[in-house]
């Protein structure tokens, strides 16, 4: 991915060397997003949301200097952000709306955010308490380490996938699925959230349509990391990875076939048109 020249956002937060605090419970979302992150991680969730759950968590990372690779990975990111930026506000001045940015906040192993307080074990993550996306950078040495993900647009489908859940946001959609979904047993929420997942990768999409559009910086090699990246971070792929097997009623985001699908949509067609994952059947998510 060719981003040479390109600007950075001013919309960064940098807490990579403030220590993260006090960890506290995590609600029904962060508790599913931490036990699917522990499936591919090799841990036993209860370990993971017992870590998360303990006093007096903080960092190391004020008591070091960052690498070169790093940095570079924070220079990545922030101009990655500012390229959402660039295309979310074309695309929704051609809605007729005007697009909000939200700030991207990177953060060493732990973070207070406007949603409640985290470990870099749930992954990167949006609050739209505080529109803000979270992301310790070290998720993508574990991308690459534990499920072979790897590239500058795996890396960059990543960042996209959150600022998706911040179009969702902006447009209402988010707010009413989290509202539904607080009615709902275990069972039909996680069907909600499939949806909103399988949303914001074709959101994801969407902006790397006009990304490469506007910059010619995508070629083959990039759009097959992103694809791949999708397929290997499917709720099938990840538990069978894990387990040996499968459970449909606990997925949250979505099987490998349908995130490479949602995704691919968006990169290919750029029309938000197609995107409404929450009025198509499930037989055809």
């Amino acid at each position: 991915m060719n981003l040479e020249g390109r600007r950075t956002s001013s919309n960064v937060e940098d807490r990579r060397k403030i220590s993260g605090g006090t960890i506290a419970g995590v609600g029904i979302g962060g508790t599913i997003i931490v036990v699917l992150l522990s499936l591919f991680l090799g841990r036993n969730p209860q370990e993971v949301l017992q870590q998360m759950q303990s006093q007096n968590v903080t960092t190391s990372a004020d008591q070091r200097e960052f690498t070169q690779e790093e940095q570079e990975l924070a220079e990545f990111a922030s101009k990655i952000l500012a390229s959402t930026e660039d295309v979310w506000t074309a695309v929704f001045q051609k809605m007729g709306k005007t697009y909000r940015a939200p700030k991207m906040v990177l953060y060493t192993d732990a973070v207070q955010s406007g949603c409640g307080n985290a470990t870099s074990a749930v992954g990167p993550f949006y609050c739209s308490a505080d529109e803000c996306l979270y992301i310790d950078l070290s998720f993508f040495s574990t991308m690459k380490q534990q499920l072979g993900a790897d590239g500058d647009f795996a890396y960059a489908y990543v960042i996209a996938h959150e600022v998706g859940h911040h179009v969702q946001h902006l447009l209402g959609t988010l707010d009413q699925a989290h509202a539904q979904m607080s009615r709902m047993n275990s069972t039909d929420a996680n069907k909600v959230s499939v949806r909103i997942e399988l949303q914001a990768d074709f959101y994801a999409g969407i902006w790397g349509y006009y990304e490469n559009q506007t910059f010619k910086s995508l070629d083959d090699g990039d759009l097959r990391e992103a694809i791949e990246c999708a397929a290997v971070i499917g709720d099938d792929y990840l538990q069978k990875k894990a387990t040996g097997g499968f459970n449909p009623e606990s997925f949250t985001h979505g099987t490998s076939d349908q995130r490479m699908k949602w995704l691919k949509l968006g990169l290919t067609t750029g029309d938000m048109s197609k995107g409404d994952t929450f009025s198509v059947p499930e037989s055809r998510l």
